[in-house]
């Protein structure tokens, strides 16, 4: 394990610990004590003050800070939308479709929010195109070569597959990046099924656009995502979406006009999701104190840890083993994955399942106390798993 990281600390900002054997941050994280005090916070305020659109908006401009510095980008590049969707969205309305250059390159990596915006966009005019796998899983960069052209607007990537795991490797998507730039094409990375449990550099990696939400591994919740926009970018996309806080000066109150921000919160709309706001914070600041790199580390060992075991056990995983090809999620194929799930629960031991596999969403905070439960757990189970 990470000699360096202290987990017992880490847990103790838990409440859900160790109660809990906690295997389901991939779809929605545990809720830390300062998380669920920001919400206690947000109702004192209401009872007390009725209204405070000062401290409201403080926090709104609070969490895209903290998302901006976690992916080492500047806060006038970020977008706090009201779900990775509505940032998705807002993105595609910018675009036009009309002419020549309407493709749309999606992965079968994607969760399906990516592929059917997109797919609604077919109404005026796009062209949606899908890359599929491997025979490994994986999606070579051949299969990216195929497809991008000089009718290619956007190119979809899905930073992590939510169905088994699989991870496109960062010097892959800079590869694609290079392939889609060079033919005149854009490139959207969704980052929401690993973002918080290692860094994630748009600008390293070359991509255009970045996407993903807080409710998972950045400890935040519900009702709240973000979307960064290279700042070069910025000026010449105008969203179809809008509210008035996407204005330039949200205090205008000009309903004979539309005046985009300059900025990146032209994708935002609305009124902001106020407590999500509170909550994100409180989760986006627990994360930057302890640090990606250090969260990665441990991420990366319990895993790491978890396989091994499962492979003494002759449980076979079914996301990829190699590490540059992988991140937080295990998966295991079973015969009933409901049933294996709701087995699972019963002795507290929460996961989720897709596309007939059971995932176990690993976060810094489970050990090798966690590890050891799924393992037995599953020994327990092998009725329902397959091979």
């Amino acid at each position: 394990m990470n000699p360096d990281f202290d987990i017992a600390a880490f847990r103790a900002h838990f409440a859900s610990l160790p109660r809990l054997t906690y295997l389901n941050s991939g779809s929605y994280g545990l809720l830390a004590n300062s998380v669920r005090a920001a919400f206690d916070s947000y109702l004192d305020g209401r009872v007390e003050r009725g209204a405070d659109w000062g401290g409201w908006v403080g926090a709104l401009e609070e969490t895209r800070g903290h998302m901006a510095a976690l992916m080492g980008v500047d806060a006038d590049e970020m977008a706090i939308t009201g779900s990775a969707s509505a940032g998705i969205n807002a993105l595609a309305s910018a675009f036009d479709f009309s002419g020549a250059r309407n493709k749309v390159v999606v992965t079968n990596f994607d969760f399906p929010t990516n592929a059917q915006i997109w797919h609604a966009q077919e109404r005026v005019g796009a062209d949606v195109v899908h890359v599929p796998e491997a025979e490994d899983g994986f999606i070579p960069l051949e299969h990216f070569e195929r497809v991008i052209d000089e009718r290619t607007a956007i190119v979809i990537l899905s930073q992590l597959c939510y169905r088994h795991g699989g991870r496109i490797p960062d010097a892959d998507i800079r590869a694609i990046a290079k392939l889609a730039h060079a033919k005149g094409a854009l490139v959207m990375l969704d980052s929401y099924q690993i973002v918080g449990t290692t860094p994630v550099m748009p600008r390293d990696m070359d991509v255009d656009f970045c996407v993903g939400g807080m409710l998972k591994y950045l400890l935040g919740t519900a009702g709240i995502g973000f979307l960064y926009v290279r700042r070069s970018l910025i000026e010449a996309l105008v969203p179809r979406t809008s509210g008035w806080f996407a204005q330039a000066n949200i205090d205008a109150m000009d309903i004979f006009a539309h005046d985009p921000s300059p900025t990146a919160r032209r994708f935002e709309g609305g009124t902001p999701p106020v407590p999500s706001c509170i909550a994100t914070a409180a989760g986006l600041k627990l994360i930057r104190e302890i640090g990606l790199e250090a969260i990665g580390a441990q991420v990366q060992a319990i895993t790491r840890y978890t396989m091994d075991a499962l492979t003494a056990e002759g449980i076979t995983y079914n996301n990829p083993d190699d590490d540059a090809h992988r991140g937080p999620l295990i998966s295991i194929r079973t015969t009933d994955e409901n049933a294996l799930v709701a087995a699972l629960a019963a002795g507290n031991i929460v996961t989720s399942s897709r596309d007939g596999r059971l995932r176990a969403g690993f976060h810094a905070y489970n050990n090798r106390a966690d590890a050891d439960a799924l393992v037995a757990a599953l020994v327990g189970n092998r009725d329902l798993l397959v091979g």
